[in-house]
């Protein structure tokens, strides 16, 4: 088949890779989001799946808003049969989803119903869920709410962060993304319109959920911990300076609230049940380091808090 391609971020590169790779589609076009200031430098970069298609020459395309008429008319004169999508970034307006004959189909990172919307791998992790996985599905003009091809089922540990979580999910995905696009192009599989019940929300998680509350129950910090790293990342403040944190590590002991204390054998912090370890820590305008060895430089008084 002839697709066109929409993704912006690294996951969905496994699968913009492995649709190059196939031997019966062509990717004639990718569409991702506009060129965007990122990184310290604070240049104007390509999304990752923009750099891919770059790679292999492949028309890229980056409208602001996809119902401009100049970007429709450019799609419509690439004739796709079929548009796979993983992670975009926007919505689709319907003279958009009816270009292609066998419309939209997306790869999305959750087992729909569940989790519908920006971040599901964060959601998942943040509510202590065990089993997470992948859905393929027709594109419609709600939020995720169409009619599934096929998934894919991924524990989730304990220690996943959700940058770990992730990257598993879009290997898996895009082997699911390529059969579901094979069995479309055959008419072999039929989507199966979704559960009324189980259904959940995961909006976008902004960098102020990355602010830990201390006097959450340690089980609760552990996962919100996981499920913001590495983006946007758990923070705190100490001193009135903020400070980014990797995941933690429960300990059997307890500590006062938001108290710190900084042993040999690390650094300690009370929570409203038993205390946690921090493992990485990162000042303002510094790396990722050791807690102790931040810890030794910030020079703590004995009367430290985390905010």
């Amino acid at each position: 088949m002839r697709v066109i391609f929409a993704g912006t971020p690294e996951p969905a590169v496994a699968s913009l890779r492995r649709l190059v790779e196939s031997e019966r589609h062509q990717v004639v076009g990718v569409v991702t989001r506009p060129d965007a200031v990122a990184g310290r430098g604070r240049k104007v970069t390509r999304s990752p799946v923009g750099k891919v298609a770059d790679e292999h020459g492949i028309p890229v395309f980056t409208p602001r808003r996809p119902a401009e008429p100049e970007f429709i008319e450019q799609l419509t004169d690439l004739a796709p049969d079929c548009c796979p999508v993983v992670a975009y970034g926007a919505l689709l307006p319907r003279a958009v989803l009816d270009i292609p004959k066998f419309g939209w189909i997306n790869l999305h990172f959750s087992l729909l119903p569940a989790w519908r919307g920006a971040a599901p791998v964060q959601a998942a992790i943040n509510a202590g869920d065990e089993l997470t996985g992948a859905c393929t599905f027709q594109i419609e003009e709600g939020l995720d709410t169409g009619p599934v091809f096929g998934t894919v089922t991924e524990p989730i540990a304990v220690t996943d962060t959700a940058g770990v979580l992730l990257a598993r999910l879009a290997e898996s995905g895009a082997r699911l993304l390529d059969a579901t696009m094979d069995g479309v192009e055959d008419g072999t599989l039929q989507a199966i319109p979704q559960s009324t019940d189980g259904v959940s929300y995961a909006p976008k998680v902004g960098v102020e959920a990355g602010h830990i509350r201390w006097d959450l129950p340690a089980l609760a910090i552990n996962r919100r911990v996981r499920a913001v790293t590495p983006s946007p990342g758990a923070w705190t403040e100490v001193n009135g300076t903020r400070v980014k944190i990797g995941p933690v590590e429960m300990v059997e002991e307890t500590l006062p609230e938001r108290a710190i204390e900084v042993r040999k054998s690390g650094v300690f912090v009370g929570t409203a049940t038993t205390a946690v370890r921090l493992d990485q820590v990162q000042p303002q305008g510094k790396r990722m380091m050791p807690a102790l060895d931040w810890a030794r430089g910030a020079r703590l008084g004995a009367d430290a808090v985390l905010e």
